[in-house]
């Protein structure tokens, strides 16, 4: 059958998304539809290929021009930012066709969750990376520790976007590989998680303080992580309601979560203090903010290595002229961030996810049960600073579910996110293909 695939969005996580459904539309007879702001942005990565169709379209602003595509559409893949989501998902339930996303599921999503249902239609929400593999490879793992007579006491899932080893230079040791605007952002909502039975809830300036290090088994040495968001809602999607800690995480180096808990303390990512940016440095900039912020002891009481991080995203760099306009400290911020830490043609970036299961399980010649811990986890390198790793883990999940969707092999319908065998079995395997497997180890605990 001819299927129509419409994808919303030809961002930096698309690459890899786009070249998946090239390759499944010539084997396939699909047609590929890539709707985004930037047509250039689309041409560079579908290279004109027969099977495909680039739109410039804005999707707030051209509503009747969306709503056409989402009709004509089997399926729509977004890779939106989250806010314009709920736009398409109003288009899918009006003209019955399925969605998928990468992005976490809202509250103004949920609110259609009946309507979705009522349709007959998939919405399958948190399909990329984390979230996403991370939500598919825990419910596996978690399935196969329960079924083999394991109770689970203990949950803890680590994911970091990172530079590789090889492309390490700069003294943040992070390279962005992802929306820029998010790495600025990210935190800022807090943390709320399990431990030892107890919620624990940290604030913005609380996440990057917690120097809490792992030690990676593939011999990536120690990595730090902060608290991820809400964990809540995931220990009952998950099945453990009797675990007695839960806790999702966000992978760094060291050196970054010390870097970025001063950009906290210096208020850079300040979003309501403007400044006008024209004829401005960014070293002036900085000189101007610290004066009306007051924070010169903050900045004189930093360590040598946190400095010379600030110095590497160029707050004394007078040849640095923002010309902007009116700027927020966050403005400012990301635009330093970008011309300091983006990957460069041949950098590769580097992926990383960890589960780390604590349960316990009946000992045939002791009274008292024998505790396990088994730790599960994928490193996966990028190709270069287009085909990175981030795109891979972000966009092929989202591409074979499609696929699988079109195909009849996925037939789930309604609101969902990926944690039901139907849905993680049939991808993970698929993956798997990819090089996008875990490398498990269990071992008994003392």
């Amino acid at each position: 059958m001819q299927h129509t695939i419409v994808l919303f969005g030809a961002g930096k996580s698309a690459t890899v998304l786009i070249d998946y459904l090239i390759k499944q539309s010539t084997t396939q007879q699909w047609h590929v539809i890539i709707a985004d702001i930037s047509k250039a942005a689309i041409l560079e990565k579908t290279k004109l290929h027969p099977n495909t169709t680039a739109i410039a379209l804005h999707v707030a602003n051209d509503v009747t021009a969306r709503q056409q595509l989402v009709a004509q559409a089997s399926i729509v893949l977004s890779l939106l930012p989250p806010h314009l989501h709920i736009l398409v998902a109003q288009d899918c339930i009006t003209y019955r066709t399925h969605l998928i996303t990468a992005s976490y599921t809202d509250d103004a999503i949920k609110k259609l969750e009946e309507d979705i249902k009522n349709k007959g239609i998939l919405f399958l929400y948190e399909m990329g990376l984390d979230p996403g593999i991370d939500h598919m490879s825990a419910m596996q793992l978690i399935n196969q520790i329960q079924q083999q007579g394991g109770n689970i006491t203990s949950f803890v899932s680590h994911c970091g976007g990172l530079v590789a080893p090889d492309s390490d230079n700069n003294p943040w040791h992070y390279k962005i590989s992802w929306n820029p605007a998010n790495v600025v952002t990210a935190g800022q909502a807090g943390a709320l998680y399990l431990l030892n039975h107890n919620q624990v809830q940290l604030q913005y300036d609380q996440l990057f303080a917690q120097q809490n290090n792992i030690t990676l088994i593939h011999g990536l040495g120690e990595l730090a992580y902060y608290p991820n968001r809400n964990s809540l809602p995931y220990v009952s999607l998950y099945g453990l309601q009797s675990t007695s800690t839960f806790i999702r995480t966000t992978l760094r180096y060291p050196a970054y979560m010390q870097g970025w808990q001063a950009v906290i303390a210096l208020k850079l990512t300040n979003t309501v203090t403007n400044y006008n940016t024209d004829g401005l440095s960014l070293a002036q900039f900085f000189i101007q903010h610290i004066t009306n912020f007051n924070l010169k002891d903050v900045l004189h009481n930093l360590p040598k290595q946190v400095k010379e991080q600030l110095i590497y995203l160029g707050f004394e760099n007078s040849n640095i002229i923002l010309n902007k306009g009116t700027c927020t400290a966050a403005q400012i911020l990301q635009y330093a961030l970008e011309q300091a830490l983006m990957l460069q043609p041949t950098d590769k970036d580097m992926v990383v996810m960890q589960h780390e299961i604590t349960y316990t399980k009946a000992n045939a010649y002791t009274k008292n049960p024998q505790k396990y811990l088994t730790t599960s986890t994928l490193i996966l390198e990028g190709e270069n600073a287009q085909h990175t790793a981030m795109a891979t883990t972000v966009g092929l999940p989202m591409g074979i579910a499609a696929a699988l969707v079109l195909q009849q092999n996925i037939t789930d319908t309604g609101l969902h996110i990926p944690t039901s065998s139907s849905i993680y079995n049939p991808v993970l395997a698929t993956l798997t293909g990819h090089n996008i497997k875990f490398k498990e180890v269990t071992i008994a605990l003392i």
